[in-house]
């Protein structure tokens, strides 16, 4: 058995992982402040005598035990990481370094959930592990963009300086039960929206694509990383690369929820990315993995978590 610290534990990906660690009869501390995580997501793994549920923000510094340590700590979507930017740069930059103190001072192995947006607005298509990126370093985004590209830096730097054994993942766009129904990402606004029959609201033209992996596939892919063996440190790209632009995404959406909803645009945020689509070559190769779920079939279940919710 290991003991197994998730921070972010509470959150959207955070929650499923906890879940699928339990299952697998390893000790898990979810640690994670609520600031988008919700208790209500983890209540059921309470009664577990394996789970830990610890209120705790990941910019102050935690004393436990552990052997191994998933850093998922720090709001993903837009509407909630510029709520508060400087936090949101802090919880990147400063939870970096205190989870890998907490890793150096253990020897635990740490593993950085990264992101896609460290590509930017990504001149490569589709993006690769070796790809800088193109990232607007005063923009609106960049308090998450460049919090999580400077994260990657420690985690490095850690990894060279004193050996601690790391893993990076670079997380393309998931979705799946327990997203946040105001948390602004596509998916979620979309179901929202088609369930109420509200208009579905598109930004600029709707050919921009994204590329939608289902959280457990993304599960699956970070334990495989965790496990992987010593010297996989990445970045590896953890997604789907099957790329769907925001227009069929929205006309999915309102078939399979059998809505009403008329499709409207407003003008795209700035820093948008036009393209996003990730090479799994890498996964594919080091980790044997690659995404199982059918979009339709993974919106299916999501759409099904949504009506349940607003019942």
């Amino acid at each position: 058995m290991k003991r197994i610290i998730v921070t972010g534990g509470a959150g959207f990906i955070g929650s499923h992982l906890c879940e699928r660690l339990l299952t697998g009869g390893q000790e898990v501390l979810c640690v994670d402040n609520f600031f988008t995580g919700r208790r209500q997501n983890v209540a059921a793994l309470s009664a577990n005598p394996l789970f830990e549920l610890m209120r705790h923000d990941v910019t102050f510094p935690l004393y436990v035990e552990t052997d191994e340590i998933y850093n998922l700590a720090c709001p993903a979507s837009p509407v909630h990481y510029q709520f508060d930017p400087v936090q949101t740069t802090k919880t990147s930059v400063h939870g970096a370094i205190n989870m890998l103190g907490l890793a150096k001072r253990t020897r635990a192995k740490i593993l950085q959930a990264s992101t896609s947006e460290v590509y930017g607005d990504p001149a490569v298509h589709p993006q690769v592990e070796s790809y800088w990126g193109n990232v607007n370093p005063i923009g609106p985004r960049a308090c998450y963009d460049e919090g999580k590209r400077c994260a990657e830096t420690l985690f490095f730097d850690y990894h060279r300086q004193h050996k601690t054994r790391i893993r990076v993942a670079r997380i393309f766009n998931t979705y799946g039960p327990r997203m946040l129904p105001n948390d602004g990402r596509v998916v979620s606004n979309f179901i929202v929206q088609a369930l109420k029959n509200e208009p579905i609201t598109i930004y600029g033209n709707g050919e921009q694509t994204r590329s939608f992996c289902y959280v457990d596939d993304l599960v699956s892919a970070l334990i495989g990383l965790m496990d992987a063996p010593e010297g996989v440190t990445g970045p590896i790209n953890l997604g789907n690369p099957v790329e769907n632009t925001i227009l069929e995404l929205a006309e999915k959406i309102i078939r399979l929820a059998k809505s009403s909803s008329k499709i409207i645009h407003k003008p795209l945020p700035q820093d948008d990315p036009v393209r996003r689509r990730p090479d799994i070559s890498v996964a594919r190769d080091t980790l044997k993995w690659e995404p199982k779920t059918v979009l339709e079939d993974g919106l299916l279940r999501t759409i099904d978590y949504f009506r349940a919710l607003s019942a």
